[in-house]
């Protein structure tokens, strides 16, 4: 074969790769209102920056004169490309051939894939939209065989080193669903995605009748904790993957991406946020939009574990990991998904070393049979766990309430503790409400008007109550005026961008 017939093969063969599925297939695709694989590539990544690897590999069809007829591609598609002029990793399971499936995608580029990422240190992103085995490999291959996870020690080992982003496009089953929820971002679409362990035909073996979206569907996801976050659409995944990564290091031992400094004004407004009634409640979300940069807080989880609101953000232009109560939810208390949610927050901002600041309104761990039965004790030690291994700066604003074993994890207290108060702080080990009937139950019962002496202790220890007097014993650092909150928090990050890669990350992130 001559040069030109070279280059000639090597074009058909490229051809055949760019039609995927062929043309049926790629239609009957965009018909339900998806993207294909190559166009999805095209929307995420810089204009003409995509770097295929692997783009001839697939199934070749030859004619009984051993020459090429056509070639079916793989269906799973990688290469280098770049966001924001930034390199990375994209992966992209093209559904128009054989589903997406896993075993009938070629094993080693899925391997490589991943091993790009952790060997050069480049974010990771998989567009994911392909299913777990099927038993028609059964057939073709003439045997069983025991079931493995092809590069998982690299998937493992990439969330412990660079940023990797999920982004959930169709309806994804068996070990497709096992990558979407092991990235830091898993991010589904409401209108074109469902993630199961196994979809409805086969959960109808056991006797249960359903469809796709009461499985599996992005509202079963957002409140399970399974997906991060839930968009719109496409182009709204892509959005949001561009965002995060936009916080991130290219990898840890790097300094997250600062933007440019960012003046804001004190907000006088801050004084009066918090109601003088401790049974009024307040948005936390607008305490969270007057401190922090404009327009910088992006949720993560918004819809599970809701007691606190866990975000990435901006002060002055430095990325920092947000924790806030709110209020509005069990009143701030930590649920058995809260201290789960909280847990795999602060591993995240240990492993890329983002400085924590933690909007404290606790008041503990909810309580009684439906607390006790979901292990709330167990998963919110775990939870104190995290607070106490994390070797990132932690600055914590104490809103209003911090009471019990919950309220004592906003932050480590063993070591140096950045921390402030407002003047509706209101702390202990149980809220004064609950704990004079079983704290002086015998006095109250000795007296012969037992309301009027319930009166008389509680305006005894309401004196007690006021966060000056804990200040006098230096049992909180400092009580500033709310208004003041921007210029502690400014003080703060600068203070902590001289430290942040001093100390390796004490724990090994997990999904």
């Amino acid at each position: 074969m001559d040069g030109s017939n070279r280059l000639g093969a090597l074009e058909k063969r490229r051809s055949d790769a760019m039609r995927m599925g062929g043309a049926e297939k790629v239609a009957k695709h965009h018909s339900r209102g998806k993207l294909d694989a190559r166009a999805r590539i095209d929307q995420l990544c810089d204009a003409g920056s995509f770097r295929e690897i692997g783009s001839l590999s697939g199934v070749g069809v030859y004619g009984p004169d051993g020459a090429l007829d056509h070639l079916s591609p793989a269906n799973f598609i990688f290469g280098r490309a770049r966001i924001d002029g930034r390199d990375l990793v994209v992966t992209a399971d093209d559904f128009t051939v054989r589903g997406g499936a896993a075993d009938a995608s070629i094993r080693e580029k899925v391997v490589q894939a991943e091993m790009m990422a952790w060997s050069l240190r480049l974010p990771l992103i998989r567009l994911i939209d392909g299913t777990g085995g099927s038993v028609r490999t059964v057939e073709a291959m003439g045997r069983t065989y025991v079931p493995a996870n092809p590069a998982w020690d690299s998937v493992i080992r990439n969330l412990e080193t660079v940023p990797v982003v999920a982004l959930v496009l169709g309806s994804v089953a068996g070990i497709a669903s096992a990558r979407a929820v092991s990235a830091h971002l898993t991010v589904m679409t409401r209108s074109t995605s469902h993630m199961f362990i196994a979809g409805p035909p086969v959960v109808k073996r056991i006797g249960i009748e359903t469809d796709k979206d009461s499985l599996g569907g992005p509202a079963v996801h957002e409140k399970s904790g399974a997906a991060d976050l839930v968009v719109e659409d496409e182009a709204a995944a892509f959005d949001a993957a561009r965002r995060f990564l936009s916080f991130l290091p290219s990898s840890v031992g790097e300094m997250p991406l600062r933007g440019a400094p960012v003046e804001v004004a004190p907000d006088e407004s801050l004084r009066d946020i918090v109601p003088v009634d401790r049974r009024r409640t307040y948005r936390m979300r607008d305490v969270l939009a007057r401190v922090l940069d404009p327009d910088s807080l992006m949720e993560m989880a918004p819809k599970f574990g809701r007691a606190t609101i866990t975000a990435l953000a901006r002060v002055d232009g430095c990325p920092v990991a947000v924790l806030a109560s709110d209020p509005n939810i069990y009143g701030g208390g930590w649920s058995a998904e809260t201290c789960d949610k909280v847990a795999r927050f602060l591993d995240f901002a240990e492993t890329f070393r983002l400085p924590v600041l933690h909007f404290v309104d606790i008041p503990g761990f909810m309580i009684g049979p439906e607390a006790e039965a979901a292990g709330t004790i167990r998963r919110g030690a775990r939870a104190i766990a995290a607070v106490y291994r994390a070797t990132v700066p932690v600055m914590g604003i104490l809103v209003r309430k911090c009471f019990g074993v919950a309220g004592a994890a906003h932050m480590n207290p063993e070591g140096f503790r950045h921390r402030v108060a407002w003047p509706s702080g209101d702390w202990g080990s149980i809220p004064l409400e609950g704990g004079i009937e079983a704290a002086y139950r015998a006095e109250l019962e000795a007296a012969p008007d037992r309301e009027a002496k319930m009166a008389e202790i509680t305006e005894r220890l309401e004196a007690l109550r006021s966060p000056f007097r804990t200040a006098e014993a230096y049992g909180v650092e400092e009580i500033i005026d709310p208004a003041e909150t921007r210029a502690h928090l400014v003080d703060f990050v600068h203070l902590a961008q001289r430290r942040l890669l001093l100390d390796a990350p004490a724990v090994r992130y997990r999904p």
